[in-house]
């Protein structure tokens, strides 16, 4: 799951990747159908732009694309692969629902376990009446439950993964920022870190979409990004105090009429809050998909990734060169001496002084179902 990027697969969902192999025969059927059906569908951008049927807006944005892509290798040292040099038209509003379930009374999500990808706190599912289905069995089993659409996934660099119809109409910083971060995890991906792996994405695509602004002159953008992070800061500030009330009430010794009624209080308070703080901020603010839909434990789970694997780096006040030639060479030799190493490369507490200059922005979720 988003940050800039995050903001369209969080309404979205977050980041997701589907494999054609998991825990479940039905499940692994879908999965491969399904991501089949979309890599059956890739066209080169570059066909598709020069052909003359194509909508001048459809041109004009794959043409950025194209310009985007060639940046993240070339300038960014990111893979320079097949990925998003070609486009898929899918004809509706997402690519995958993902389903994300926690205890009613627990802040700990329930897990399931990929090939190649480790452990994540969501399921994909390609059809949407699916998602649902397998949402209120969760649902009936005393589970909260949230799906939510996705508009984009990466498949870590097994395939080709192509742009989808479900990103056009996105800023191009939202395309660069996506793009960044997925190729990214091509670069490198370490199973069962998510803090690690989602920490690495969000620095290389903040500094990459910062180092891209700078190149072209855009100054005014330039200050528009920092401020949805800035927005972005204030409300992760906002689901971390939750998280604190809600740890604190489900360890408590309370009925669960009591404990039901203070989580409902807490969440309550949570909307009341976020409404305050974005008063001023715009119908695009960040997040404001995200609160317009059903709280509870599951919906929070599905930003808690992000919200706490920001590594100290994108956190600080910007800077340039921080992505020198020898970063990803340094960071990969550090993620192979282990967690502890890992966790003090991207995720280590921020400094005071990183914290002043960044307190008040990033993803903007969409609408969950």
């Amino acid at each position: 799951m988003n940050d800039i990027s995050i903001r369209r697969r969080l309404g979205a969902g977050a980041i997701i990747v589907l494999l054609t192999a998991s825990t479940s025969a039905c499940y692994e059927l879908q999965a491969g159908a399904g991501e089949a059906a979309v890599l059956w569908r890739r066209e080169p951008i570059a066909q598709v732009i020069a052909d003359p049927h194509t909508p001048a807006r459809l041109r004009a944005e794959l043409r950025e694309v194209t310009a985007i892509r060639d940046y993240a290798s070339r300038d960014l040292g990111l893979p320079d692969n097949g990925s998003y040099r070609s486009y898929v038209a899918l004809h509706r509003r997402y690519v995958v629902w993902n389903v994300f379930a926690a205890p009613r009374f627990s802040l700990r999500p329930k897990r399931w376990c990929y090939p190649f990808v480790g452990c994540m706190a969501y399921r994909g599912y390609f059809a949407k009446r699916r998602a649902l289905a397998y949402g209120r069995r969760l649902r009936a089993a005393g589970l909260d439950v949230s799906v939510q659409g996705v508009a984009a996934y990466s498949t870590l660099g097994h395939f080709d993964d192509p742009v989808l119809s479900t990103m056009m109409g996105w800023s191009d910083i939202d395309l660069a920022s996506i793009i960044f971060h997925e190729l990214t995890h091509q670069l490198l991906f370490v199973p069962n870190d998510t803090r690690f792996d989602e920490g690495l994405a969000v620095f290389v695509q903040r500094e990459g979409v910062r180092r891209w602004l700078k190149a072209q002159g855009r100054t005014r953008d330039l200050a528009s990004f920092e401020r949805e992070l800035r927005r972005y800061e204030a409300v992760v500030a906002l689901l971390k105090n939750t998280r604190s009330k809600l740890a604190t009430i489900y360890a408590a010794p309370l009925d669960p009429a009591d404990m039901l009624a203070r989580k409902h209080a807490a969440f309550a308070a949570l909307r009341a809050d976020y409404a305050r703080l974005s008063a001023h901020w715009g119908a695009d603010a960040p997040f404001a998909g995200w609160f317009r839909g059903h709280l509870d434990n599951a919906s929070l789970s599905s930003v808690s990734t992000y919200e706490r694997s920001v590594p100290v780096p994108a956190r600080a006040s910007p800077r340039a060169g921080r992505l020198s030639p020898a970063f990803f060479p340094l960071t990969r030799a550090r993620a192979a001496r282990g967690r502890g190493e890992r966790d003090r490369a991207v995720c280590a507490a921020r400094p005071a002084s990183a914290a002043a200059a960044t307190r008040p922005g990033g993803p903007r979720a969409g609408a969950s179902d």
